[in-house]
């Protein structure tokens, strides 16, 4: 079985995975986990001779069949716990991520699948990531930026992209959450800023930077 840090990196790897690249360099890596790039490569070297990724120095590293099981099961027993955390013990959205980071090494034969019949097998995080299935299955998820968005529509949050307690408490504060509803005003070309009404409340101005963070479904 992997060690806590082993699945740390095989997490990152299959996170900078998912934006694109097909092989990930060890200086996103060292930069992901804010570790240095010389321990990085050592690591990576490690995980190869477990056959948990694809290492070589000039083009980076790619999880193997193996390692991307091994990350699933780590990023849905996070997911899991999160939930976990917000619905069934009270933490708020901000207070979840650190303390499933702690939780998702926590392995056992069937704790994740028990977990997840107990929480009535939810498909999204508090932060509307998909939940892994057993068998390593995503749900589908079609969403678009708060960005996006025309002058005069409405949406609803489904998820951020920002997951930073700092933004996560200023949603918080504008009294937004998943399953809020948006709509988009006006935007302005100055700045890229947009005006927006959160539910029945007073109209309010975001920052372009903002708008990109959330995630909406029309």
């Amino acid at each position: 079985m992997p060690t806590l840090s082993e699945e740390n990196y095989l997490k990152a790897v299959y996170n900078l995975g998912k934006q694109g690249e097909d092989k990930i360099s060890p200086t996103a890596i060292a930069q992901a986990l804010s570790n240095n790039p010389a321990s990085v490569i050592d690591m990576l070297k490690k995980l190869s001779e477990k056959k948990l990724l694809q290492y070589e120095k000039t083009r980076g590293a790619k999880l193997t069949d193996k390692g991307r099981k091994t990350a699933l099961s780590i990023i849905r027993n996070h997911r899991l716990w999160e939930v976990f955390l917000l619905e069934k013990l009270g933490y708020t959205w901000d207070e979840v991520h650190s303390i499933a980071e702690q939780l998702e090494h926590v392995h056992h034969a069937d704790l994740a699948d028990r977990l997840d019949k107990f929480l009535g097998f939810p498909q999204y995080d508090p932060h509307g990531d998909p939940i892994p299935k057993s068998n390593g299955e995503m749900p589908n998820l079609s969403t678009t930026t708060l960005l996006e968005i025309l002058p005069g529509k409405t949406c609803k949050v489904v998820g951020v992209r920002d997951t930073s307690a700092h933004f996560l408490k200023y949603l918080q504060k504008l009294q937004i959450g998943i399953g809020s509803s948006i709509k988009m005003l006006d935007k302005i070309d100055f700045d890229g800023s947009i005006n927006i009404q959160i539910g029945k409340n007073n109209p309010v101005s975001v920052s372009k930077k903002f708008a990109e963070n959330v995630l909406v479904e029309t």
